[in-house]
């Protein structure tokens, strides 16, 4: 979904009934252009979600931002974010929108969640700015009405695994439908586990978007009170026992 480019118009699709929107990994301040291994980095999720979610009329849109850098007060990535929200909705009128980013797209997915359209988040390895800045917490009222899965690898030394904690446990205070899982010894880009980690991100927009009813782990996360439902270990194997 590349920014503002021009669509074909005419009705709705109507095979469509689900989107997720792909949110690539940005840097913190940057007047570069958008990365293009960074978009790559994301498309074996999004290829996995489709492949997944085909049966049920899922859709899945990478987004092709105008810079790599969130730039501060500009909240750029999370501007997109909503751009291609409201694309979405020019495109296949009233469905469910996922939005799904890793590292700093994970931060816009978070912060863009506020459109009506968006359903659901799925922020991994989200970067979060650290809490004891002169800069406000990152806000969670967004947060609101949607379901809110992150997923943190323990080892990650990119972006702070305790920030994502902290902001799950703020927003928890207020918004139940949000859970964290932490990967035990992988890093940012969560490939030690990737097969799990896609797995749990398959029955999490699943059950966000078609379904309403996730694996037992997750139904388990959602319904704990913290921090039990936001330090829940991805377990080893995961999709083998959900295939089994």
């Amino acid at each position: 979904m590349p920014r503002r480019s021009g669509a074909r118009g005419g009705g709705y699709d109507a095979t469509v009934a689900g989107v997720v929107l792909l949110l690539p990994d940005g840097e913190p301040e940057s007047a570069r252009r958008a990365s293009a291994l960074s978009y790559a980095a994301a498309l074996p999720l999004g290829r996995t979600l489709a492949r997944a979610g085909r049966d049920d009329g899922l859709t899945v849109h990478g987004v092709r931002y105008r810079g790599r850098g969130w730039n501060g007060a500009d909240a750029q990535l999370a501007a997109d974010a909503a751009w291609a929200v409201e694309e979405v909705v020019r495109r296949y009128g009233d469905v469910p929108v996922c939005l799904a980013g890793h590292g700093m797209g994970g931060r816009a997915a978070l912060r863009a969640a506020g459109h009506p359209a968006v359903n659901s988040v799925l922020a991994l390895a989200p970067w979060l700015p650290e809490g004891n800045t002169a800069a406000e917490p990152e806000p969670v009222r967004q947060l609101a009405g949607r379901r809110v899965l992150i997923v943190h690898g323990t080892n990650d030394a990119r972006t702070d695994p305790e920030l994502s904690y902290r902001l799950a446990e703020r927003a928890k205070k207020s918004h139940r439908d949000i859970c964290r899982f932490e990967v035990h010894s992988d890093g940012h880009a969560l490939r030690q586990y990737q097969e799990e980690v896609h797995a749990l991100a398959v029955d999490f927009v699943r059950g966000s978007l078609f379904t309403g009813s996730y694996a037992r782990p997750v139904a388990d996360a959602l319904a704990a009170p913290p921090p039990l439902g936001l330090r829940m270990p991805l377990a080893a194997g995961f999709g083998r026992s959900l295939r089994g």
